[in-house]
């Protein structure tokens, strides 16, 4: 029997979703003096500490630590062995706690949010029902707003016998508590190359099935070669295919996934990594207006269009499926919400400033943990070219960085910066190699800061250090 609670508890904020976006949005809330009430259906922490970021880097960071170690002299002999896939694992599940979320409750419980577990979905301009595991109902009530952060979910296509065949998706990937001998991956994105690399690393035999046969199609196209070049040397099957249909007999033992054309691949688990979409089929969008199970257009201080009341912050808006965008989205939502309770006027949402995520459109940047990295952030140069911009795209070989031959002998990388040429600042920059991700944030800073070239000039990068690859393609650039 189900037990109401008649009385609506009134906060000046409620939040749909305790993953990283929603804490931070109450975090932000709290700390300009609101109340505030945060509704959690799975695990405080989200998505991105349970089942994406967290997990996917503890399993990638072992098989890349080890293959930069048998690019070094002194080191390759030791590096030589296989990896110890139990301890990996075991040290996979230390970083996601068990799939256990004390610690995250502990938090907000020590900034006073309350917390409420269930499925909390909208009854209403500005209220909210939460129904808990146990059947009891709370009503919720906001003065100032209600912000959805639930994220999004997987995406598994209508195929034939794919329900039966207990597919993996990012979930399963990143948590599978076994290394499969055989490991089918559909689809080339971010997570299909992170979870072939990760996967074959620790000892599986991956085969990729990719539409027209080519990786990470979102970066620049040199990104996708290096990653399936290194991927094929270790032994990965990359297959241009498209996938018809899928057998597992009686959702036990060998999978086989057939191909357009008639032929098949086994193996003992497939993953299909071949999109995300909203959670937003259940939240009661309905009540106030919008489609369920739609992704919800914002403006830049991340309030639904059409609403002053609704916030739709992170995956859910679909502007930049990423933990950090998401996070840096909840902070301009948190300052805003808080703004306009204070009454405040908001400046031009279109300016650099703290209550407009302007970021979601000039300059996301995201890295992907393959072996070797890849890295970018701002417009690729087909962007960059459909946008109207007039830009030049210059490429630079990272082998011509003296920091590269130390970093690994043999080392193989490339880097392009992409040059708005009416501004000449720099408008995207891209890099695909060992350790490049933590040259990112530097073009970021370029990119944000919209710095002219010929101030870039006077940012000297130390040397012998892969950060000498903005020297170089300066240097490039003037001819």
């Amino acid at each position: 029997m189900t037990h109401v609670v008649e009385d609506e508890q009134v906060y000046d904020v409620v939040v749909l979703g305790a993953g990283p976006v929603g804490e931070n949005v109450v975090d932000r809330v709290r700390a300009a003096g609101l109340s505030a009430a945060i509704v959690e259906s799975e695990l405080i922490g989200g998505e991105c500490s349970y089942w994406a970021c967290m997990p996917s880097k503890a399993l990638l960071r072992p098989g890349i630590a080890r293959s930069e170690a048998r690019a070094l002299p002194g080191l390759r002999e030791a590096a030589g062995g296989p990896l110890d896939e139990a301890a990996v694992l075991a040290h996979r599940n230390e970083v996601v706690g068990d799939w256990k979320d004390d610690g995250q409750l502990d938090w907000l419980d020590s900034i006073g949010v309350r917390v409420l577990r269930g499925h909390g979905r909208l009854a209403g301009p500005r209220r909210v029902e939460v129904v808990s595991p146990e059947g009891e109902r709370h009503l919720l009530a906001a003065r100032h707003a209600v912000a959805v952060c639930t994220g999004s979910r997987a995406v598994l296509p209508e195929l034939p016998g794919l329900p039966g065949a207990r597919p993996w998706t990012s979930r399963e990937a990143t948590s599978s508590q076994q290394v499969p001998e055989r490991l089918v991956v559909v689809g080339g994105g971010v997570v299909g190359a992170e979870m072939a690399t990760a996967w074959q690393a620790l000892g599986s035999k991956v085969t990729m099935l990719v539409r027209g046969g080519g990786l990470l199609p979102r970066m620049e196209p040199f990104v996708g070669e290096h990653v399936a070049g290194a991927l094929r040397e270790r032994g990965a099957d990359i297959r241009d295919a498209t996938v018809t249909a899928v057998v597992r007999d009686g959702g036990t033992g060998p999978v086989t996934v057939v191909l357009e054309g008639g032929d098949h691949v086994e193996g003992d688990e497939v993953l299909f990594a071949t999109g995300r979409a909203p959670r937003t089929e259940d939240v009661g969008l309905e009540t106030v207006g919008l489609e369920p199970g739609s992704w919800l257009d914002v403006d830049d201080s991340l309030r639904v269009l059409g609403t002053d009341w609704l916030y739709a912050v992170g995956d859910v808006n679909h502007r930049a499926l990423l933990t950090h965008q998401g996070k840096y989205q909840a902070r301009i939502a948190g300052a805003a919400i808080a703004a306009r309770a204070r009454g405040e006027e908001l400046p031009d949402p279109g300016s650099w400033g703290a209550y407009a995520a302007t970021a979601d459109h000039a300059a996301v940047p995201q890295v992907v943990f393959t072996d070797p990295e890849a890295a970018a952030v701002g417009l690729s140069l087909a962007e960059a070219e459909r946008a109207g911009l007039r830009v030049r795209a210059v490429d630079l070989d990272l082998t011509q960085v003296a920091g590269a031959g130390l970093y690994a002998p043999g080392y193989r990388g490339h880097a392009r910066m992409v040059v708005d040429l009416d501004r000449e600042v720099v408008v995207g920059a891209t890099f695909v190699g060992p350790g490049i991700g933590e040259l990112l944030h530097s073009a970021t800073v370029a990119v944000v800061g919209e710095v002219p070239l010929a101030r870039l000039w006077h940012a000297v990068p130390s040397y012998p250090t892969l950060s000498e690859a903005w020297l170089r393609l300066l240097e490039a650039y003037r001819g």
